[in-house]
């Protein structure tokens, strides 16, 4: 995993004062960074577009111009000329060394962005707009400077460059990992500014998953049987389905037995069990997929609120006042796992103010972070392009899924997945990191059509992770 900041700021400075480097030398190996990513992706006399601001973040993609001068063909094009005093001297060594600079601009194989950067705070102006329009329009690989100009740190603005992958120098900022910034993001590399990211970076509380961070469910104990991996109890409600799905992927995720709690019989595969009741030896339980109004108060109470087992709360857990009041047990394991709409009915009931889910969707991380100042000790996984997972005070996010998860069901296997680690001992926040990243990874691993696959599609591609990794 790699550390994620809010801004790099403080940490440029301390490079100025705590060693002595200069603005010019960071930014020096800042462009180093962008150019190296060019030479090893395409192949010299390449053409090369770089697109320029009036500031830093313009005098970033100058310099680019400069290093890779000679080695490509490179126009670089600056329409609101150059403000700031790097810029002015970053293009005086520019024009002494002959890169062309055009007034006008035509597609090329690469197109670096570099007009604005981070910091962005209000909207574009119009002519700023038609020159991210015709970028967007052309045909080469886009690259952007540190961050695609358009996107803040309030989320997607109307219009923003859509990169295929964006060098950011230092460190990575959490704008990046805005879902609504996803997809004018692309790839994201990190290239360093002349320090190593130990001497770099700081201490930081929030940190981006990466798929080394998997540590699957380890069988290395040959002398073993089904008790020593946990039980977990999976609550099946109205539409049953949901927590047949859970059971499904909380057995093939390593869980010795996973048992389906129902009023009635119902038709599970042969591999689950179903009860009327928790089983006593239950481990840890899972809640709220598909629950509907199935469960009469008073089982709920015997069976969830006054048990002290680990438990995942999804669904329609955050329709329920009652269910919700699991959150005040501080002496528990919880994770819950909503998406931003039942994020928004789960925070009208705790706190009585109401938002809306473009308000979660542009204040993700505040908000995780406001629902953690309540409740540090439970673990929330707030869903989404890029999945957030918050347990006191640290914060991870991951980054890895993908358009194949947005079906019914996929939440349903990741409930699964997590209350299979509680029941097998995990704590909270290890449980949602390791099954997020489960899921994900399987998802990735599906060779079908993006529009096709289902939960057991999944559950199958879990169970070959290992062999995949």
């Amino acid at each position: 995993m790699q550390k994620v900041y809010k801004e790099c700021y403080a940490l440029d400075k301390r490079c100025y004062e705590q060693y002595g480097l200069t603005e010019d030398i960071l930014m020096e190996h800042a462009a180093r960074g962008m150019a190296e990513y060019i030479r090893q992706n395409f192949e010299k006399q390449s053409m090369v577009l770089i697109v320029s601001g009036t500031g830093n973040n313009g005098a970033d993609g100058t310099v680019v111009a400069r290093q890779l001068h000679g080695d490509y063909e490179v126009r670089l094009h600056l329409p609101f000329g150059v403000k700031s005093e790097m810029a002015k001297l970053q293009l005086k060594r520019s024009k002494k060394l002959g890169v062309d600079v055009v007034d006008t601009f035509d597609d090329a194989d690469v197109i670096v962005d570099a007009l604005l950067g981070a910091g962005l705070n209000k909207l574009l102006e119009d002519e700023m707009i038609h020159i991210i329009q015709q970028l967007n329009s052309f045909q080469g690989y886009k690259i952007a400077c540190d961050i695609p100009t358009g996107v803040s740190s309030e989320g997607h603005m109307p219009i923003a460059f859509k990169a295929d992958v964006t060098v950011t120098m230092g460190a990575r900022k959490e704008a990046l990992y805005l879902d609504e910034n996803k997809d004018a993001v692309g790839k994201i590399v990190c290239v360093d500014l002349g320090v190593s990211s130990v001497m770099y970076e700081t201490q930081a509380q929030t940190y981006v998953l990466e798929q080394s961070d998997l540590v699957l469910p380890s069988r290395t104990k040959q002398n073993s049987h089904k008790g020593d991996f946990g039980h977990a109890a999976v609550f099946c409600g109205e539409k049953e389905g949901a927590g047949i799905i859970a059971g499904m992927a909380s057995a093939s995720f390593g869980a010795g037995l996973t048992t389906l709690v129902v009023h009635e019989q119902i038709s599970p595969p042969p591999y689950l069990m179903y009860s009327t009741v928790v089983p006593d030896n239950a481990s840890a339980l899972a809640i709220g997929m598909g629950l509907g109004g199935y469960f009469e108060s008073e089982f709920l109470q015997k069976y969830v609120l006054n048990s002290h087992l680990p438990i995942v709360l999804d669904a329609d857990a955050f329709l329920s006042a009652e269910l919700l009041a699991v959150l005040e047990q501080k002496d528990r394991e919880i994770v819950i796992t909503p998406h931003p709409k039942e994020f928004t009915i789960m925070w009208k009931i705790l706190t009585d103010e109401e938002i809306t889910v473009a308000e979660v969707q542009s204040r993700r991380f505040e908000m995780v972070r406001m629902f953690n100042a309540k409740y540090p000790h439970v673990t929330l996984l707030l869903k989404g392009a890029n999945t957030l997972i918050m347990q006191e005070e640290q914060m991870y996010i991951n980054p890895l899924g993908c358009s194949k998860l947005s079906k019914g069901g996929s939440g349903d296997v990741l409930s699964g997945l997590i209350v299979s680690l509680l029941a097998q001992g995990y704590t909270g926040v290890e449980a949602a990191i390791q099954g997020s990243l489960a899921l994900v990874m399987a998802a990735n691993n599906y060779r079908g059509a993006t529009y096709a696959m289902l939960p057991t599609d999944i559950i199958r591609q879990i169970s070959l992770l290992e062999v995949n990794n």
